[in-house]
């Protein structure tokens, strides 16, 4: 598959070191565009979750196909997210074309973005309530880990897959509102201040939509996640666009099986040595 050129990917809630992660949709992905920009836009590796026992070749392959957009000449932007908020205390750390902030303020073609996680609007990944949050993270986990079996066994039936995780979030009111109040919230703030797009991760809905208010618009974008959407956000001929994987795609990137030509005579004389090892072991009984 030839590389598509961007101006601008925004990739967000990778979970790295999780079960949920889909690392290898992710390299597949990462090895079919060549953006000018890269924004990994939090909860690339999830530390809270972290275990060194767990971190199969796919993740390190994430990692590894990221290094190697770096040497192509992609300018990596990787802002910080709750899950991996250990690093932001080396914020504002920069190595060639390789960036580490907490936010991000761009000019595209004259409009104002403003890229930040958003884990800054939810209450529960702070204080006492974190330690809830990290706990349902790990439960959370186990839904997906049971999520993909169930996949599994509904794929070789031939029926279509489903998600747990996504059935329980669209179906509990609350939560429904708490997205709806997320995305408003960061609208508004980002009228405000005056920015013509406002883009966060976080709560793993992709999203695009222009929010108006009285005081002006803004176009809000969220670039999804990895573990259930599997989406991004792609700038390219001046406008965003939600990017969503489709593995039909990309089955042409696997590499084709090919079946070596069984040589008939050597396996012939080879099994006739054998019928006649046998048959003289017989002989001598």
């Amino acid at each position: 598959m030839e590389r598509r050129s961007l101006d601008v990917v925004v990739m967000s809630d990778l979970h790295l070191g999780t079960y949920g992660c889909h690392a290898t949709e992710i390299v597949n992905y990462l090895k079919s565009i060549h953006p000018q920009i890269l924004v990994l836009n939090g909860d690339v590796i999830d530390i809270w979750q972290f275990n060194k026992r767990y971190f199969p070749v796919p993740h390190t392959q994430v990692i590894k196909e990221i290094m190697n957009l770096l040497s192509m000449g992609t300018r990596v932007i990787y802002i910080t997210g709750n899950h991996d908020e250990i690093l932001r205390r080396y914020s504002d750390m920069q190595m060639g074309n390789f960036q580490l902030t907490d936010k991000v303020v761009m000019e595209i073609n004259g409009k104002m973005t403003w890229i930040f996680h958003g884990d800054v609007f939810d209450a529960t990944t702070k204080g006492s309530a974190k330690l809830l949050a990290k706990l349902g993270g790990h439960g959370y986990d186990l839904l997906i880990v049971l999520n993909r079996f169930i996949n599994w066994c509904l794929k070789t039936m031939g029926r279509e897959k489903m998600s747990f995780s996504k059935k329980v979030k669209n179906s509990v009111k609350k939560a429904v509102a708490w997205i709806g109040d997320f995305e408003q919230t960061a609208a508004e703030l980002a009228i405000e201040k005056k920015y013509d797009y406002v883009i966060c991760g976080h709560i793993h809905q992709p999203q695009k939509r222009e929010v108006v208010t009285k005081d002006g618009s803004v176009m809000y974008l969220n670039s999804g996640d990895w573990v259930e959407n599997l989406t991004a956000l792609e700038y390219t001929q001046n406008e965003w666009n939600i990017f969503h994987y489709d593995e039909k795609e990309f089955a042409a990137m696997k590499a084709p099986v090919i079946t070596m030509e069984k040589k008939l005579p050597q396996l012939n004389v080879v099994t006739d040595e054998v019928a006649l090892f046998i048959h003289s072991l017989a002989a001598q009984s």
